[in-house]
């Protein structure tokens, strides 16, 4: 499979939005891997035996991504980034599953569902529960500053490419990148303690 090429992905992006389902065919095999990586990069902490797999999760981020027909894609770091908000509400979805089944409040579901919600132990389901509270906690405060942390930490972005994404400075970025990290930390331990 060759490198894609930031142009290329692009062209295919706008192509996709203008409704040419054939491009969907042609930027698969060039954003493939980039999105096992996105993948492997949420699911890095999770138990190895667990079934949501990095396969799975890409699988259903770009049913997600990809039948979102009036996206207006900007750039490959847009939908990167796009990608990674994408695999963060399906692990927090997941989470939220977890956490309704220890509390036995969804009533009876198919063992498939149970199986796909044993993925996250308890803890993790918790600490990501505790970090999307937070994540909606700065975005009343500074927008910027969760995308900036959805880009860079669950997209795996440098500050270059979060920054193009936003139209902001490197350095801006990488300012909002140091006081979104402290603010979300202090949050998710007050979380935990409480």
């Amino acid at each position: 499979m060759r490198a894609a090429d930031p142009g290329e992905v692009t062209v295919l992006l706008q192509q996709i939005g203008n409704g040419d389902a054939h491009a969907v065919d042609r930027l698969i095999p060039l954003v493939v891997d980039e999105l096992r990586r996105l993948a492997r990069l949420h699911l890095r902490n999770e138990r190895s035996d667990h079934t949501l797999q990095p396969t799975a999760l890409v699988n259903e981020a770009y049913i997600r991504l990809v039948s979102d027909q009036a996206r207006d894609w900007r750039s490959r770091a847009h939908f990167i980034g796009v990608s990674a908000s994408v695999m963060r509400r399906i692990l927090v979805d997941h989470a939220r599953r977890r956490q309704a089944l220890r509390r036995g409040g969804l009533g009876r579901l198919a063992l498939d569902a149970v199986e796909r919600c044993s993925a996250l132990s308890d803890k993790k389901a918790e600490e990501l529960l505790a970090l999307n509270v937070a994540l909606d906690r700065l975005e009343q405060m500074s927008p910027r500053q969760r995308r900036v942390v959805e880009l860079r930490y669950f997209g795996g972005l440098s500050a270059e490419e979060t920054a193009e994404v936003l139209n902001v400075s490197a350095i801006t970025v990488k300012r909002d990148w140091l006081a979104a990290k402290a603010w979300l930390k202090g949050q998710v331990r007050q979380h935990q303690v409480g």
